[in-house]
């Protein structure tokens, strides 16, 4: 199912353990159950499952104020609302949330997504952070060699590099090799700061350069080959 670009590993698993899984007609819960593409169909949700003969690969600058998701309930804004000129389906790599802007990684290879996004493979993200106040080196400190967040989870070390400051306010450059929902949010909160505006710029060697809010580019193949090099290809 990752590789077929549907869902990341983690959520395949959920997904098989849910019962939304069948193969040949034989719900499938059991994780590590070997399947054929060639021979086996396989479905999800009731919908089959097909390998993609071509992976495709784009950048979106998400603006604020749209959902990384391809649906909402709620008939929300979606990056789906951006990406429809897109001729293949492709799925978002991570998340940037509904207040946070930049780069987002849109692509049908389910290996690299998963690769991409895992600690294990410490792929790192950068972005550029405003916050409220104006946080001591101290604090900057304990923020890059980790702090609590969310159920007693504790972030893995990170680089914070201080970009200027305003009368009520200041930036900084954030890098991170893990990817937790909202965690530079969580993280600043942990120490008594507000961000104000996250923007995602980089993602291992892919930046986001130039390009326009709320527009889409497919990556060249050079872009794609330093992908898959990061991920340890």
């Amino acid at each position: 199912m990752a590789h077929a670009g549907v869902c990341s590993r983690r959520k395949a698993e959920r997904y098989i353990r849910e019962g939304r899984v069948s193969v040949d007609g034989q719900v499938v819960t059991e994780l590590g159950t070997t399947v054929d593409p060639k021979k086996n169909k396989v479905f999800f949700d009731g919908k089959p499952v097909v390998l993609s003969d071509e992976y495709a690969y784009f950048m979106l600058n998400k603006p604020p104020g749209f959902l990384t998701t391809l649906s909402d309930p709620f008939g929300r804004p979606t990056i789906k609302d951006l990406i429809k000129d897109i001729e293949r389906r492709v799925y978002p790599v991570g998340r940037l949330d509904k207040d946070s802007q930049g780069l987002l990684l849109l692509t049908n290879d389910g290996e690299l997504s998963y690769r991409l996004l895992h600690p294990r493979f410490k792929v790192p993200k950068k972005y550029i952070v405003t916050v409220a106040g104006h946080p001591s080196a101290k604090v900057i400190t304990r923020l890059e060699q980790g702090v609590k967040i969310g159920e007693g989870k504790v972030t893995q070390p990170c680089k914070i590099r201080p970009l200027g400051r305003r009368k009520r306010e200041a930036v900084f450059e954030v890098i991170l090799n893990e990817g937790r929902k909202r965690q530079i949010r969580y993280m600043f909160r942990a120490v008594g700061f507000k961000v104000t505006k996250l923007i995602r710029t980089e993602m291992g060697p892919l930046k986001l350069g130039d390009l326009p809010m709320g527009k889409w580019r497919r990556l060249d193949k050079s872009e794609v080959d330093a992908l898959k090099k990061a991920a340890g290809f």
